[in-house]
């Protein structure tokens, strides 16, 4: 039994990754700044985890490719929300990052956000406003449509009861991916995703993934429900085009085009350090990926504000700097242009592909990797869609393009969820 059509439920933008956060430098501390690629993460919880395990006395720059432009202004809304002085985050960036729609609360808290990015990406200047979100390398177009995506944010959005014409509104979008991706079983949509959750998330070792909520996030798109409050909001970042053929002319469809099968649970609700989280009790877990996710990113804001610096100047933003930390943003075709350029010749310590990345990882990347770098990629074991031939089939070639790109497999790092290579000594 299959519950939908192929691939088609990892939609078509990453939203959010298909494995949990990763500490990018666990088993690689270098002395002095070490640099991180990062090609089509998504979002950040890579970033947050590998600054978590940091050292006081580490530096560390991350750089970011994506492959739109809206998952970029995405990235970089996630980051500002995790860079907020405020205490009480957790919940607004759990719901901005995992909820199709969201309370009014959070709604003017995106909105403010999304107004001083819009600031951030058109300055000027050729320093970045803040270190952590630094867009100054990207092309002066890509800027503009960084601006135009955060402008689109700013505007009212209508909820999802009201009748009036506007914006795109959530719920319809959201249900159209599920009857498209279920097609004729649709009307049995609930046992089509309690299979998907018992026979495939569960058999992969999520069974901490809650029935109810896993049900609710497939049916609504509502994935963290912390509090009391209306969700019914549509959440503009979640929201994106995608340019359809209709009798021979291109047609732009704003929608949803994202995951509606693996679930948002996987980047922060599977895995934890607190080993009190995973009980159970007569065979059932007691806490839920839910309870997770909110613990491990609360730690993981815990740890930011460790490395707040005290003594900087207030940008207008008012937002934590973090010491020895930079994020950049690269312009989206830049990875294959990067070998061309000096500054970049083996300078990479370390860098990821996701799975919807990894057809771009050749040859060149070698010339990039520092001589010890480590080559992380995510395998396919949570897209669910594929079968176990088919993510085995995906991992022999993960295997094969990274051996042509010059690394060798690292056998003690790599396990189920990522290949993890190093780079070959080059004679």
């Amino acid at each position: 039994m299959s519950a939908g059509r192929a691939c088609e439920g990892a939609g078509w933008v990453s939203w959010w990754g298909f494995s949990p956060a990763l500490d990018l430098l666990s088993d690689v501390r270098r002395e002095g700044e070490t640099n991180v690629l990062l090609v089509g993460c998504g979002e950040p919880r890579h970033i947050l985890k590998t600054i978590a395990g940091l050292r006081n006395e580490d530096s560390l720059h991350v750089w970011v490719i994506e492959n739109s432009m809206e998952v970029m202004a995405r990235q970089l809304l996630l980051l500002y929300l995790a860079l907020m002085p405020q205490e009480k985050k957790t919940e607004v960036y759990l719901e901005v990052f995992g909820n199709s729609e969201i309370r009014s609360q959070t709604e003017e808290i995106l909105r403010r956000a999304a107004s001083q990015l819009s600031l951030c990406v058109t300055e000027t200047m050729e320093t970045a406003t803040h270190p952590c979100l630094n867009t100054t390398l990207l092309k002066f177009k890509e800027r503009d449509e960084l601006e135009r995506i955060f402008k689109l944010w700013i505007k009212p959005q209508f909820s999802s009861s009201s009748s009036e014409r506007g914006p795109t509104l959530m719920s319809k979008a959201w249900d159209n991916r599920v009857r498209q991706h279920l097609g004729t079983r649709y009307d049995s949509k609930k046992g089509c995703f309690d299979w998907d959750l018992t026979m495939k998330l569960l058999d992969k070792g999520c069974g901490v993934i809650n029935k109810r909520q896993y049900v609710q996030w497939r049916e609504r798109g509502l994935a963290f429900e912390m509090r009391e409050g209306v969700y019914q909001i549509t959440n503009p970042s979640l929201l994106s085009l995608r340019v359809f053929n209709q009798r021979g002319s291109k047609v732009a469809v704003r929608g949803y085009w994202g995951d509606i099968v693996s679930s948002p649970y996987l980047s922060f609700g599977i895995e934890t350090d607190d080993k009190s989280l995973l009980k159970t009790q007569n065979g059932q877990y007691i806490k839920t990926a839910q309870d997770i996710s909110f613990a491990n990113v609360q730690a993981l804001f815990q740890s930011l504000s460790s490395r707040r610096e005290l003594n900087f100047l207030k940008s207008s933003s008012d937002l934590m700097h973090l010491n020895g930390i930079s994020v950049t943003f690269l312009p989206l075709d830049s990875l294959h242009k990067l070998p061309e350029k000096q500054k970049y010749s083996h300078f990479f310590n370390t860098i990821y592909f996701s799975t919807s990345c990894v057809h771009q990882l050749g040859p060149n990347m070698r010339q990039i990797a520092a001589p010890d770098a480590v080559l992380v990629i995510e395998l396919a074991k949570y897209i669910l869609d594929l079968n176990k031939e088919q993510e085995a089939g995906f991992a022999k070639t993960v295997l094969r393009i990274a051996q042509e790109a010059g690394f060798e497999l690292w056998q003690e790092k790599t396990d189920d969820i990522h290949a993890v290579f190093k780079a070959l000594n080059q004679k």
